[in-house]
């Protein structure tokens, strides 16, 4: 079964079980595929989102969904994204799986009495291997950051889909937004902001937005690299 057959019988599915099927779809393409990809799940009952998985394939073609409440009021939201990551955060994400030996042992570091972060998936898969690792919490340093670096990106991308509904929606909202987005920007927790730019881009063109938040909007294209 290749993963794009995956992805469409999961979007026909249940949506609470988005993320369990993605990673057998991940799993059972492995066998077919020569494309070396990284993967990355978290489901953490409670967070926003609660569920997400990233696929990150050495073409650097990217795939991300994710599957929470974008409202308070909606019971769940499915979403999708397809994004091209860097050169240089894709050669990371592989220079850092190799590290761990493509997640081949426990990479958890099974100490009792340790706060629940959320049950974290890595899996690798090429032509040869097929190989992937469950932990909450790991000692080991390329885990750790391959950790960050999931859920930075994770963050990355939830901020350009809420940006999206609000343009859309509430644009009173997007201040408030984009004034968290480039604070956290600043701190350098946003890997991948280009993967947001088109909304960006939409907000700075859009003259029905306030001159404030097109220009926090630009100020993030800016830092992202992309320049109109």
């Amino acid at each position: 079964m290749s993963l794009g057959k995956c992805r469409r019988l999961q979007s026909r599915g249940a949506v609470s079980l988005l993320m369990f099927g993605l990673v057998l779809c991940f799993l059972a393409a492995a066998q077919e595929s020569v494309i070396p990809t990284v993967g990355f799940n978290l489901v953490f009952p409670g967070s926003q989102p609660d569920k997400y998985a990233i696929f990150v394939p050495a073409t650097g073609n990217a795939t991300y969904y994710s599957d929470g409440k974008l409202t308070p009021n909606s019971e769940s939201d499915a979403f999708r994204v397809d994004f091209t990551i860097s050169e240089a955060t894709r050669a990371r994400i592989f220079d850092l799986a190799k590290r761990t030996h493509y997640f081949e042992g426990d990479v958890d570091s099974r100490k009792k009495g340790l706060a629940s972060t959320g049950v974290k998936t890595l899996m690798y898969r090429d032509a040869q291997k097929n190989t992937k690792a469950t932990y909450n919490y790991s000692t080991i340093p390329a885990v750790q950051d391959l950790t960050q670096l999931f859920q930075g990106l994770s963050t990355t991308l939830e901020f350009g889909r809420r940006l999206e509904y609000y343009h859309r929606y509430q644009k009173l909202a997007l201040d408030d937004e984009l004034k968290r987005m480039e604070e956290m920007a600043k701190q350098d927790n946003l890997p991948e902001l280009a993967a947001v730019a088109p909304v960006l881009e939409q907000i700075t063109a859009d003259q029905s937005v306030i001159n404030p938040v097109r220009a926090r909007a630009q100020r993030l294209l800016e830092r992202a690299g992309v320049t109109r």
